[in-house]
Parts: structure tokens; C-alpha cells; sequence
């Protein structure tokens, strides 16, 4: 009966937790917009240039996710005039995804025209909230 209710917690708490990454995978979440000055300055020595948003790509050679995720990149820089796209191969770039907050690829960055991250996606994003969420920081780059 012990060995019964092992495999029933394990089941229960695989589930829940399968629940929870399901939901979290892929959702923009919002970001302090207050970076440290060694953040900012580990976003311009990746080659982020401000003026206008940019989406910073981590990702990996092995990462199949990471091709779904530029290609959904790809094509919200096709829709969203004025955004600028920046691929940084994570392994290469160990201490600034250390630096970022950045513990698995893909995670995309949405930096804003000042050079602070306002967003950011872990997982591949969903098109439309990845549209809808870059148009409003070229909104606000544009008031």
C-alpha cells in the first residue's frame, strides 16, 4: 500500500508540476525596467544599440525551440516596423546570460529604445502577445 501511494505523489506532483511549466513556457512576463549599470552595460557589449527596441535573442546550436523562437522573431520584426532583432549564442556569452537572468534557451529579451529590458520570454513565444508587446514599447518610443 506505501509503494501505492509513492507512485500516486510522484503522479501528482509530475502533473502539477507539468501543469505549471505549461502555463509559464512562452508568456511574457513584465520586467522592472530598472537595470543595474553592469546589466546596461553587458546589453551594449552584446552589440544592443538604443533608438529603438530591440528583441535579444539567447540561444543555443542544439536548441530546437531556439529555430521556432527566431522564426517567430523573424516574423514580428516583418509586422512591427522600427525593431531591431540581436541573436547572442548563449554558451559564448556565459556571463552576460549570468549577468541578464538568463538560465535557458531560448529566452528573448524585449529591450526598450533606451536600453532597458522591459520583458522578457522563456520558451517560444506566442505571436500575437509578442506583436501586441512590441508595438507598445515602439508606441512608447515614438511619444
Amino acid at each position: 500500500m506505501t509503494g501505492l501511494a509513492v507512485v500516486v505523489g510522484v503522479l501528482l506532483a509530475a502533473t502539477a508540476f507539468g501543469w505549471w511549466h505549461r502555463r509559464r513556457d512562452g508568456r511574457i512576463r513584465s520586467v522592472a525596467p530598472t537595470p543595474t549599470a553592469a546589466a546596461a552595460a553587458t546589453l551594449v557589449g552584446l552589440g544592443l544599440t538604443p533608438g529603438a527596441p530591440t528583441l535579444l535573442q539567447f540561444s543555443s546550436a542544439v536548441c530546437a525551440p531556439c529555430r521556432a523562437t527566431r522564426r517567430v522573431l523573424e516574423r514580428v520584426s516583418a509586422t512591427v516596423d522600427g525593431v531591431r532583432l540581436l541573436e547572442v549564442e548563449a554558451e559564448q556569452q556565459l556571463a552576460a546570460a549570468r549577468e541578464l537572468g538568463v538560465w535557458r534557451t531560448p529566452t528573448v529579451l524585449l529591450v526598450d529604445g533606451e536600453g532597458r529590458v522591459a520583458r522578457r520570454v522563456s520558451g517560444v513565444p506566442d505571436l500575437g502577445e509578442l506583436v501586441a508587446a512590441v508595438r507598445e514599447l515602439t508606441a512608447g518610443a515614438n511619444r
